[in-house]
């Protein structure tokens, strides 16, 4: 049992490091020529230290959070750990809640250091000081703690309660909590920035004008400070139904002209008018249940707990062991669910186009790229297996082609 659990383990340890290879390599692919203007010689020269510094980076932390895996897998540190804890049940799952967060947390605070203040400083996009990129590393701790704390504890109350029967109620209890999340981020993305009201204006009256035009309703139209972290460019818009609130990044409306602003929201209103958002929901419930399934197994035989030290189940390494199995389903959902996401943001463009905002689309998208030093020229297998949006260059030959058609 221990070698099988160490062995999936591995696989999909290569996995990951063979993606991170790809985009390494990537760096020094060609750029198509319908984004060729966006840097100029200087510039993608920059861009190919800056990708292959992450790549870099990733291929590094990838490897590490591996070892580190490893390590405490094949000396049964989790066990050790947990018998800290004495020998009731709950104590013992809240004890591997307690390691993981730690260890993921020290990991993730020390890439992260590296990524933020050394390579996105070196290259100008940083703006955190170390007091705010320490108070968000705590906060991120705290949250996750909670939330692994609240998922361990439901599927303890809920297996020991119902045995096999839980994987339905798990996964819709899990489904909940996620879409609790997201109506609550626009509450936790307060708890680090600052939100002003958008002045009035031609900008204002425009979004308003493409929201109400379709039927929703503008809660309200705030400009959050990102410029207190990074230079890179980010919009989105948030609420359920047809109530929303648009939030535009400082660094946004200081850099676009309100018609690709604009634009960029008549995007993301075709995700909302194709409901992309709840077909997305769908299939994450999908997903879900995989990984219910997939949970389940782990705690529904004792002897994989044994074969790591434990005297029985331990419902917080149960989780444990489901990630690692989880990392030979991922790459084939994340696949499928990568696909309809291009689609869907195929489809959005459309929308723009639609709306009357094709060319400014393009420059939109040009102006996001340049500022959030975009890879131009991925590898397509990566994009397949990884990419949420198509590459820009197919993104922009799309609008032009319906641009032409109009």
């Amino acid at each position: 049992m221990k070698l099988l659990i160490i062995s999936i383990l591995t696989l999909s340890f290569i996995y990951r490091l063979v993606l991170n290879i790809v985009q390494y390599r990537s760096c020094g692919n060609p750029i198509p020529e319908n984004v060729a203007d966006i840097y100029d010689a200087e510039t993608y020269g920059r861009w190919r230290k800056y990708g292959g510094e992450r790549s870099r980076l990733s291929i590094l932390s990838t490897v590490v959070s591996f070892l580190i895996s490893l390590a405490l897998l094949c000396a049964n540190a989790y066990a050790a750990f947990a018998s800290l804890f004495g020998c009731d049940a709950f104590p013992q799952l809240v004890s591997i809640v307690i390691l993981e967060s730690l260890v993921d947390a020290v990991v993730s605070a020390v890439f992260g250091y590296y990524s933020t203040m050394v390579i996105e400083e070196k290259y100008g996009f940083n703006r955190s000081s170390v007091k705010t990129f320490v108070t968000d590393q705590i906060r991120d701790l705290l949250l996750n703690f909670g939330l692994s704390l609240l998922l361990t504890w439901l599927l303890f109350i809920l297996h020991t309660s119902l045995g096999d029967w839980m994987i339905l109620l798990f996964a819709g209890a899990v489904f909940c909590i996620m879409l609790a999340i997201s109506f609550l981020y626009p509450i936790f993305s307060r708890l680090g920035n600052k939100f002003v009201p958008l002045e009035e204006g031609e900008l204002k009256d425009n979004l308003m004008a493409l929201l109400t035009k379709h039927g929703y309703q503008v809660k309200a139209i705030e400009v959050m400070d990102a410029s207190r972290r990074t230079t890179k460019l980010n919009a989105y818009f948030t609420g359920f139904g047809k109530l929303k609130t648009i939030v535009l990044y400082d660094n946004l409306v200081n850099s676009m002209t309100p018609e690709e602003i604009c634009a960029v929201f008549a995007h993301e209103l075709g995700h909302g008018l194709n409901k992309d958002v709840l077909k997305q929901q769908v299939m994450n419930f999908g997903n879900l249940l995989l990984m219910a399934v997939v949970v389940w197994l782990a705690v529904r035989h004792p002897q994989l707990h044994e074969a790591f030290g434990f005297g029985g189940i331990n419902y917080g390494f149960g989780f444990v062991l489901a990630t690692i199995g989880l990392g030979l389903t991922q790459p084939l959902t994340g696949m499928i669910m990568n696909a309809y996401s291009r689609h869907a943001e195929f489809r959005a463009d459309r929308q723009a186009v639609q709306e009357g905002y094709g060319d400014a689309m393009v420059t939109a998208l040009k102006k996001l790229a340049k500022e959030n030093f975009a890879h131009l020229a991925p590898s397509q297998i990566n994009v397949v297996l990884e990419y949420s949006h198509p590459p820009l260059s197919q993104r922009i030959a799309q609008i032009t082609k319906i641009n032409h058609e109009k």
